[in-house]
């Protein structure tokens, strides 16, 4: 899923070519993207892009007067500048925003259908969409650490529940908790002061980084590889590959579609996480520590026989 800093480069580079430009029209190929009935989308023709912004995960293109377009990508939703007038690509393509010199081309991959786009009239229907996280570059450390003990979750749910904070998904929390320092289990409830300052410059510096990065790889050109999975990250996407800090196996946590990785030794100890499915599968046979681990593999000290370990399939997260 595109996280803030991939949407600040779509952001920026949507800037740049449309602003000050007029929407000739929109294109509409898959009725589930569309998720309001007022304003008509017809509304939007001969309007011009007065603004380009971000809420969340929403990119906002908002057109004179208080109209916006607000789009979700989900987790398989891209964005493309194509020439004026292209056609839908053929399976994946959504919608087309179409200027006198441009499309842009809204596109989903795979076969379930999670974008949305949202036609708004004012600040209402804006604020509607506001899910309430603060914006965790903009925020004080008083206001950062407030909202994450406001509830009691692991701290990987909190860096990705946009009801606390705005922007953050599956990869870069892992790569921030990685920089902390600190376990993806460990509860908000129980996190110091010191932990909680920790977290904050951590935040700031992983996403502001990305960002810095994303933006110099895509130069003057419109963005086009946009993953979850990028070289340089220190853990994320990244199970079984050495730490960047201490060389310990990177390992995971899987859940539903997603995937928590760490470093067990940086984050939490030396000790392994439990993979519940995983875990409850194996019982006393799963391993707690790196040491076990290494003793599990074939050849380790607890594997006279030659035995493998503890495996799983190949599965990356999202």
């Amino acid at each position: 899923m595109p996280e803030l800093p991939d949407l600040e480069i779509y952001r920026e580079h949507i800037a740049r070519l449309c602003r000050g430009r007029i929407l000739r029209s929109v294109r509409v190929a898959s009725p589930f993207l569309l998720r309001t009935v007022t304003p008509p989308l017809s509304d939007f023709h001969g309007r011009t892009l007065a603004t380009v912004g971000r809420l969340g995960k929403r990119l906002l293109l908002g057109f004179e007067p208080q109209r916006c377009l607000a789009i979700h990508l989900m987790i398989s939703g891209r964005l493309r500048w194509l020439p004026p007038d292209s056609p839908l690509p053929r399976r994946l393509g959504l919608a087309a925003f179409d200027f006198d010199h441009g499309s842009l081309v809204l596109t989903e991959a795979g076969t379930k259908r999670r974008a949305a786009l949202h036609a708004l009239d004012g600040p209402d229907g804006l604020a509607a969409l506001d899910r309430g996280g603060i914006d965790p570059l903009a925020a004080t450390a008083d206001a950062f650490l407030a909202a994450l003990r406001r509830e009691s979750r692991t701290l990987k749910r909190a860096l990705t529940d946009p009801g606390i904070l705005s922007g953050i998904g599956n990869a870069y929390s892992d790569e921030i908790l990685h920089r902390a320092g600190l376990s993806p289990v460990q509860l908000t409830g129980r996190l110091t002061d010191a932990q909680g300052a920790r977290l904050r410059e951590s935040t700031i510096a992983v996403l502001t980084e990305w960002t810095a990065t994303l933006r110099k790889a895509a130069g003057d050109s419109f963005p086009g590889k946009v993953t979850a999975f990028r070289k340089g990250m220190a853990v994320h996407g990244r199970y079984r590959e050495p730490c960047p800090v201490c060389s310990a196996p990177v390992q995971r946590i899987v859940h539903g579609e997603h995937e928590t990785n760490y470093c067990p030794r940086c984050q939490n100890g030396g000790r392994i996480l439990a993979d519940r499915s995983l875990s409850r599968l194996l019982k006393g046979d799963w391993p707690r520590t790196l040491e076990e681990l290494e003793e599990s593999r074939p050849g380790g000290a607890g594997s006279p026989s030659g035995a493998a370990g503890p495996s799983r399939p190949p599965r990356r997260g999202v």
